[in-house]
């Protein structure tokens, strides 16, 4: 089973609360992302220890274990473009293609145990590195290849709204 990639441009969840998971950018201050990424990283190893974590709902949804592997990514992508941000002014970020990421490292036939320890580890590193952000760093840029453009603070509510939505999605 294959699943339709996502190809929409979730940068829109920066302007208005999103309908599906109700998460709020705009009301996460860059002081607030440590704590808030903790929290949501505290409630993955639960979904990981679930009795049918390698089952997928349908055809079109990933499973459990597939978001949680995808959520460990996100972690360490957005570290990777965090250090990026702080390093250079205004970098590109280099395409990262979700969907190839999952078929590629077969995200469900991966160990729930090694997936929250590395999840764990990743999002740890990731709440650590933003609470070291200096204030005055907040707003240096950067973009996509897609023209999106970014400031350290608004990379930071984007990547929680994209893990608080995965966490959402698996909460049935």
């Amino acid at each position: 089973m294959t699943i339709e990639p996502d190809t929409k441009n979730w940068t829109w969840v920066l302007e208005r609360p999103c309908p599906e998971c109700g998460f709020d950018a705009e009301a996460v201050s860059l002081r607030d992302l440590p704590a808030l990424l903790r929290d949501n990283i505290e409630s993955w190893p639960a979904v990981l220890e679930r009795p049918d974590v390698a089952v997928r709902p349908d055809d079109s949804t990933w499973s459990p274990l597939e978001y949680a592997a995808h959520v460990r990514d996100v972690f360490r992508v957005f570290s990777g473009r965090l250090n990026l941000m702080l390093a250079e002014h205004n970098p590109e970020f280099e395409n990262w293609d979700q969907d190839a990421a999952a078929i590629a490292a077969r995200y469900g036939e991966q160990t729930p145990a090694q997936v929250r320890d590395e999840l764990v580890e990743a999002g740890t590193a990731l709440a650590d590195a933003f609470e070291r952000v200096p204030v005055e760093a907040a707003s240096r840029p950067a973009r996509r290849t897609d023209g999106s453009h970014f400031t350290v603070e608004t990379l930071g509510r984007y990547l929680l709204h994209d893990v608080v939505h995965h966490r959402w999605d698996v909460a049935g």
